[in-house]
């Protein structure tokens, strides 16, 4: 089955990863969501992510946490969406919980967290937030 949105299922697996306690999990590979996890990475939310190619696929190998470690994320929530695009400019990109958390970026550099397109003046599509 071809998802529509697939970062979003993305998240979706990284959501159910965390609510059974499982260490890794694998998922088809795209550059954006790959951009994603290493934003992810190396903001503290995810252990490490790994581009695994097999025979005639890429995969993504993401190590949400350590082994008899709690997870680092809390919450992961997809904000735009292909039916209903969010956008902000750099003064309106949100703060997550007061700044324990991000928000992922989306702009015409890249992907980026909401501090770092804050600090360069750069708006964009906001793709998720995480704390």
């Amino acid at each position: 089955m071809v998802s529509t949105d697939p970062i979003a299922d993305m998240l979706s697996r990284i959501r159910n990863a965390i609510s059974v306690n499982k260490i890794e999990i694998s998922l088809p590979h795209s550059k954006v969501k790959q951009q994603v996890a290493e934003i992810l990475v190396a903001s503290g939310f995810l252990k490490q992510v790994d581009s695994v190619k097999d025979d005639h696929r890429a995969f993504l190998h993401i190590t949400v946490n350590e082994a008899n470690r709690p997870a680092v994320i809390t919450d992961i929530e997809r904000i735009s969406r292909p039916g209903r695009r969010v956008y902000a400019s750099s003064k309106n990109i949100p703060i997550i919980k007061r700044g324990r958390g991000i928000v992922i970026v989306s702009t015409n550099q890249g992907l980026m967290t909401g501090d770092q397109a804050r600090s360069k003046q750069l708006g964009g599509e906001l793709i998720c937030k995480v704390y």
